[in-house]
């Protein structure tokens, strides 16, 4: 007897939950990405594919400008 197994490919695909109100799946099934690509599945992934994509990092804020270490009107004073 030989056992045919799916190609390495198809067997690391990593199958995301679709976050959706409505499911017109067949039963047993629910809406995935593969791929960016929404289709019916059952998903290999405990996240959302915007969970992954959303970037774990704080937003930085801009540093204040420094402020201008010379009087208005002298020479060789710029302000930009």
């Amino acid at each position: 007897m030989t056992v045919t197994t799916a190609p390495a490919l198809a067997q690391s695909a990593k199958i995301y939950a679709y976050p959706s109100a409505e499911n017109y799946c067949p039963t047993g099934l629910r809406p995935v990405t593969i791929g960016g690509v929404i289709c019916c599945g059952v998903p290999n992934q405990s996240m959302t594919y915007q969970q992954v994509m959303a970037h774990p990092a704080p937003k930085r804020h801009a540093a204040p400008r420094a402020q201008a270490e010379c009087p208005i009107g002298t020479k060789g004073c710029t302000y930009d």
